[in-house]
């Protein structure tokens, strides 16, 4: 058992460190996992946050269509058991049988005609609309037979299907509405709600009906717990002191230590999540926002050490992205991207000719780890860019975002994990609330790229979108996330390059 010295190096110099002399570790046969994040979700209803942590309990709440294996990346039967395409916009899907929610109803065709043309209906209300914009809406065949009618050919469909569009139960969420099936949400996935507390608590048990012969299987483990606490000492002060059973997205820092604690595991994956600096080229944050100006990005590009931050902040193992897109992703292309080396030389010359040999104030709104924002204020400090950091939770941060008031935006996007860049760049410049740039030409190259199932014409579009942006300095790649996982040492629990837990496939040893 390590000593009180120990533990203490994991933790804050001014946090107080819980009795540690029997953690209260859950013991094999416990029959419950309680893992903890730092994204708080104010509503799990799938379809109204954007956070990687809302996504997390929506496959294990709710079940798509289709199944992406999380190692061969393969699809498979999930609710559809099959599918074919009619023609270029039309997907005919045949649906599994003798599947039932929660509540008992049973699963039917009307519920993915229900769920498609109510996410897609013109005034839905849904947190990210590229994920559901791409459907023009669903028609009925019979009760287990529906078409998806898409807008235009869009190749990307099967994995936006399985990643992104969970089916809601039509008879119930008609009876209760919108709020209250927010408050208590029911779904056909291996685990249902038993206790809702928005922004705190999500707790789970194994649902007993779930149906034979999903990919996800019946879970080993009856009941989850899933709390939501607003800081990273706060985590691992819940871990060490045995309240919690598993935390994720541990700093690369307590790594080494946590290692060596005899009651933990710890475990190391990339993502196709990168963490980005956007700047507000448009001006949304206010008119005479010094970031209007060409040169004053450009100069940001030049003024980080992007490579050192990957491997000091994320690892040996993260990349820095010479484009807005993951590098795997189809259409992310490296050759298009206009290249910023680490410069701060060129940085503060493109500052004078912009107006700001002496620098400007200006605000970053972050809620990523504080450390990162701390070394982008470093370096922009280091060429005359005094950039003020609000670090905020993430739905708080989020929203400032949105409402155009983050002149500086430190965030993430993990593109639902999908390898297209058709998750991503319509996101950050197709003019919704993330788009910062606000560019006609950019967002109308981007669209070019998502109206044709040819893939040499939408790479050819998706470059000169890639190119544009670059040039133009928008969006800041820094580098792609290592996901660190903190475990007890008893729960087998394997991780997965898509980020998302899959706690349905985790058991006690």
């Amino acid at each position: 058992m390590p000593n009180r010295r120990d533990l203490l190096k994991l933790l804050p110099a001014t946090l107080a460190l819980p009795a540690l002399s029997r953690p209260a570790l859950a013991q094999p046969g416990t029959d419950r996992l309680r893992a903890i994040m730092r994204e708080a979700v104010p509503n799990i209803e799938p379809y109204s946050n954007s956070q990687r942590s809302g996504l997390v309990v929506a496959h294990h709440v709710w079940d798509t269509l289709i199944h992406r294996d999380p190692v061969s990346f393969e699809h498979q039967p999930l609710l559809a058991t099959e599918w074919k395409w009619v023609d270029d916009v039309t997907l005919e899907l045949k649906l599994r049988r003798g599947v039932t929610f929660h509540n008992g109803d049973a699963f039917t065709a009307d519920d993915v005609i229900f769920t498609i043309n109510t996410v897609t209906a013109p005034d839905a209300r849904v947190a990210v609309p590229g994920n559901v914009s791409w459907m023009k809406g669903a028609e009925k065949i019979d009760d287990f037979t529906v078409r998806i009618l898409t807008k235009n050919p869009f190749p990307a469909a099967l994995d936006y299907l399985a990643l992104t569009v969970p089916m809601l139960p039509k008879a119930y969420r008609e009876r209760v509405g919108a709020d209250g099936y927010a408050r208590a949400p029911i779904g056909c996935g291996p685990y249902k709600v038993t206790r809702l507390e928005p922004g705190a608590l999500v707790e789970m048990e194994r649902h007993e009906g779930y149906y034979a012969g999903s990919p996800k299987g019946k879970p080993q483990i009856r009941r989850l717990s899933l709390r939501f606490v607003p800081d990273s000492a706060t985590e691992m002060t819940e871990l060490l002191s045995g309240q919690a059973d598993w935390i994720w997205k541990v700093g690369i820092d307590q790594i080494p230590n946590l290692a060596r604690m005899p009651m933990l595991k710890t475990l190391s994956s990339a993502t196709m999540r990168i963490n980005y600096l956007s700047i507000d080229a448009a001006g949304r944050s206010g008119a005479e926002n010094p970031l209007t100006k060409q040169p004053v990005r450009q100069a940001i590009f030049h003024a980080i050490d992007r490579q050192t931050m990957a491997k000091q902040m994320a690892g040996a193992d993260s990349i820095v992205p010479p484009a807005p897109c993951y590098p795997a992703q189809f259409g992310c292309d490296a050759d298009a991207a206009v290249k910023y080396d680490y410069d701060p030389a060129k940085a503060r010359a493109l500052l004078a000719e912009a107006g700001f040999a002496n620098g400007f104030d200006i605000e970053m709104v972050a809620y990523l780890e504080p450390n990162i924002g701390a070394a982008l204020q470093a370096y922009l400090g280091a060429v005359g860019i005094r950039a003020r950091i609000s670090q905020l939770q993430v739905a708080a941060a989020i929203q400032r975002a949105w409402r155009g008031e983050a002149p500086l935006y430190l965030g993430s996007w993990g593109s639902y994990s999908i390898g297209d860049v058709s998750a991503i760049l319509p996101v950050m410049f197709g003019g919704g609330n993330d788009d910062y740039a606000r560019d006609a030409e950019l967002a109308k190259l981007i669209r070019e790229g998502g109206l044709t199932q040819d893939a040499a014409a939408r790479k050819a579009a998706y470059s000169a979108a890639i190119r544009r942006a670059t040039e133009q300095a928008y969006w800041l790649p820094l580098h792609n996330q290592v996901v660190n996982y903190a475990f007890s040492k008893q729960l087998d629990f394997t991780a997965h390059p898509d980020e998302l837990p899959r706690f349905y496939m985790a058991r006690w040893a």
